[in-house]
């Protein structure tokens, strides 16, 4: 089949002393796809973890760096925000980027300890709602419903008062995503007229432990429930136009993961088992993986573990000889 957008997804690993050099990394990574005319390249955001926990703050340095790439998120955890703040931010970046910005997002919630999660989201996380509903509030904030009524303007302060939020960026309120794993979530986000996104991680349910099968299944209810767009995530690392260095280092990275793609992980959870090798070898998996056969998109996610060069590699591999041989055209 023929995808009609090819894309990344990273990390943007860090070391705990010198973060700078990452994100600098990154941004010379994603100008880098720029320039390869990929579609887009999406941020992990992660909390307290070696990675971007504010992915719109990197987006207003690569929206000068890149001229056409959507920037994602592959996901803003939203029980860490406040609907209101983040739809600021992303509507700054969104302005700032023109009209680039493609929001991932998923809701959950607080999972640390207690006194942990009271430090993080104080006290009042014990009765707030995690629940989609949050969701539907961004959505809203974004779209530019009201959120007040304004009075006349009286002449004192200048007439700077907005009734919505500011900036508004239009469109992207209909550029979410919901990134997901479960059958609920794909119905939900069907109904909801969400994009959908599914990586390589996902929900044994009904019995079904294959992860293809699984996954497929999710992207089948999406579209019964009105879904329209779905993209599929894997970690694919291609060989051809690697040194012999980068391939060792790649499949041991492989190898070492393998053990927890066997079976189910904790209660319900599967993951894929990463795609390493030729370019035949990789049609040949997306041919036979039924999620991705049934998806409009198709991202890359990079290794966590690997350098500049290598991430590089694998995205010049994924634009000039992937993506073509899958019927995609590079954006110039």
């Amino acid at each position: 089949m023929a995808f009609t957008h090819l894309g990344f997804i990273h990390l943007v690993p860090f070391a705990r002393d010198a973060p700078r050099a990452g994100f600098e990394d990154a941004i010379d990574l994603f100008r880098f796809a720029d320039e390869l005319g990929l579609d887009s390249g999406w941020l992990r955001t992660r909390h307290m973890q070696y990675g971007v926990p504010s992915p719109a703050v990197l987006f207003g340095a690569l929206a000068r760096e890149t001229t056409h790439l959507g920037l994602g998120n592959a996901v803003i955890p939203v029980e860490f925000e406040n609907p209101f703040r983040l739809a600021e931010d992303l509507a700054t970046a969104d302005v700032l980027t023109g009209g680039r910005v493609l929001p991932g997002l998923s809701v959950h919630p607080p999972r640390y300890e207690e006194a942990t999660n009271d430090l993080v989201f104080d006290t009042g996380w014990r009765e707030e709602d995690y629940g989609y509903g949050r969701l539907e509030r961004l959505r809203s904030l974004l779209r530019g419903e009201p959120v007040r009524e304004l009075e006349a303007y009286s002449g004192f302060g200048g007439d700077f008062d907005s009734e919505r939020v500011e900036p508004h960026s239009e469109g992207l309120a209909e550029r979410l995503w919901y990134g997901g794993g479960s059958l609920k979530s794909a119905a939900w986000a069907g109904e909801a007229g969400l994009n959908w996104l599914v990586s390589n991680i996902s929900s044994s349910e009904n019995g079904v432990t294959n992860f293809s099968a699984a996954q497929r299944n999710q992207i089948d209810a999406y579209r019964a429930a009105g879904g329209s767009r779905v993209t599929v995530a894997r970690v694919i690392v291609p060989t051809d136009g690697a040194t012999d260095a980068q391939v060792e280092k790649y499949r041991a990275y492989a190898e070492g993961r393998n053990p927890r793609t066997e079976g189910i992980v904790g209660r319900n959870t599967i993951i894929a088992k990463d795609v390493l090798g030729s370019l035949d070898d990789i049609l040949e998996f997306v041919a036979n993986d039924a999620a991705i056969q049934a998806a409009d998109d198709l991202l890359f996610e990079l290794p966590f573990e690997m350098e500049l060069a290598d991430w590089k590699q694998m995205l010049e591999q994924l634009a000039t000889r992937v993506g073509p041989a899958l019927g995609w055209s590079p954006k110039r």
